[in-house]
């Protein structure tokens, strides 16, 4: 019997130390649960006082400072169904003088639903978002319940961009006249920017700054400023696209994966007036979100792409000037990751729909 207890506690040992690192090429990384208990946590970003903010799809809002952690009051009413709920948040640069947060979700449009980007204020003991309203909902509204996009970012200048999937109905990511299957750009306040790409074309949507996409779900600049978009393919083809103003990214005339059935997609992988993505993995990994790391703790990872997968349970790592994958960083807590965020304090998180939880990577030493 006391062999046995020996065994056990052994064993117990083991797989606790495992659990709290994760091999890497930087060597031995601490892998910490920072909070649990989430209903596939989406999103994470950070205030600047450290505490992060975790929405879930259900339709919470969620504070996590130590060992804080409480749902924020007055988030606008989700879609929580299929892909939809309430999905990405955004913490603008300028939080400390606005205090306004911007969030992302599913928005009922009479039969159907559509992806919409409210913002809020957030009260200063951070318990409650006041003066809400809607900035963008897409147009038209469609009575599917997937590939909504909904991963928002904040340019240098202020200005918002916002990713749109083209809700499974593939030919709209072609139309111009619809919102589906696009990037767009936006004020800050909502307004269309005069220097997007399509506001003199009377049949177009002035918002769409790219399009062609089937559901881009990170989004991410890098050092010199340039937009970047991880999207899901098909069956294969998932694609990593560097964005330009006015670009047609060719869904679903041209991809590298096929229909679920099997059958060809489109025209091919190529076509003239077409992007070609930077990168793209066959078969899919399922990408979720994006992050392109600052170096600031690990000076050799600077400038790479860390792009979560929600199918094969792994955290993919890619950089070079043609961009490829170098390493998958996996452990048992990377089971179906939905966002990779870098913290103000230069450490890796990311969300775990298979734990229901929030992590938090830094150096082992």
């Amino acid at each position: 019997m006391t062999k046995i207890i020996l065994l056990v506690i052994f064993l117990l040992s083991v797989v606790g130390a495992h659990a709290d690192t994760m091999d890497t090429s930087q060597g031995q990384l601490k892998l910490e649960r920072m909070a649990s208990g989430f209903d596939v946590p989406w999103a994470i970003d950070f205030l600047p006082n450290g505490a992060a903010l975790v929405t879930e799809r259900a339709g919470h809002l969620n504070y996590v400072l130590g060992q804080k952690k409480f749902r924020i009051k007055g988030v606008p009413r989700v879609v929580a169904r299929g892909q939809g709920g309430l999905l990405d948040v955004l913490v603008p640069r300028d939080f400390l003088r606005s205090r306004q947060l911007f969030l992302s979700y599913s928005k009922s449009q009479g039969n159907g639903s559509g992806t919409a980007l409210a913002v809020g204020t957030l009260s200063t003991d951070f318990k409650r978002l006041t003066n809400l309203r809607v900035i963008f909902e897409a147009n038209p509204s469609s009575s599917t319940s997937r590939h909504y996009g909904a991963r928002v970012i904040e340019s240098t200048d202020g200005t918002l961009f916002l990713t749109l999937g083209e809700r499974g109905e593939r030919d709209s990511a072609q139309d111009l006249s619809l919102h589906q299957g696009s990037v767009i750009h936006l004020s800050r306040n909502g307004g269309i920017p005069a220097n997007n790409p399509f506001v003199s074309r009377r049949e177009a949507q002035p918002q769409i700054w790219s399009y062609g996409h089937r559901n881009p779900q990170g989004i991410a600049f890098d050092r010199r400023g340039r937009l970047w978009v991880v999207e899901h393919g098909a069956k294969g083809g998932d694609e990593i696209n560097l964005i330009r103003k006015g670009a047609n990214y060719g869904w679903p005339v041209i991809s590298f994966g096929r229909h679920y059935s099997g059958a060809k997609i489109g025209e091919g992988t190529s076509k003239p007036g077409m992007q070609q993505p930077v990168w793209y993995w066959d078969p899919s990994i399922a990408p979720s979100g994006m992050m392109i790391y600052s170096g600031k703790l690990w000076p050799s990872w600077r400038g790479h792409f860390f792009v979560g997968s929600l199918k094969l349970d792994f955290i993919s790592r890619l950089s070079g000037e043609s961009l490829a994958e170098k390493e998958r960083l996996k452990g048992p807590a990377t089971g179906r990751i939905r966002d990779i965020a870098e913290a103000p304090d230069g450490s890796i998180w990311f969300a775990s729909e298979n734990d229901g939880a929030i992590y938090r990577l830094t150096p082992a030493n």
